[in-house]
């Protein structure tokens, strides 16, 4: 998933240490999400969105394949591949 957070970071001249001391982890989890390595939980990217004052979806773009894989491992992990209702599943965990 892609984000902007070392743009916002930058914009607000922060650095990855302060931005990981305020959301409380660490400076390589910062890192990590920066380069997409990794994808924040949900309550890390409510904190880290309301530390740069923005909505989650500002600050994070979920791209409509990223939404497909995760329908379909949804569907894997339930055991229901085939059945037509990864998109209510995912839309339901969404919000």
């Amino acid at each position: 998933m892609q984000n902007r957070i070392q743009e916002m970071r930058k914009a607000m001249r922060v650095t990855q240490n302060e931005l990981a001391d305020a959301v409380n982890v660490s400076r390589q989890t910062i890192i990590s999400l920066e380069n997409g390595r990794y994808n924040a939980s949900l309550a890390l990217a409510h904190k880290i969105a309301k530390y740069f004052g923005v909505t989650i979806e500002e600050l994070f773009v979920f791209e409509e394949e990223e939404e497909q894989v995760c329908a379909a491992e949804a569907a894997e992990r339930r055991g229901d591949e085939g059945r037509g209702n990864e998109r209510f599943v995912l839309s339901q965990v969404q919000g």
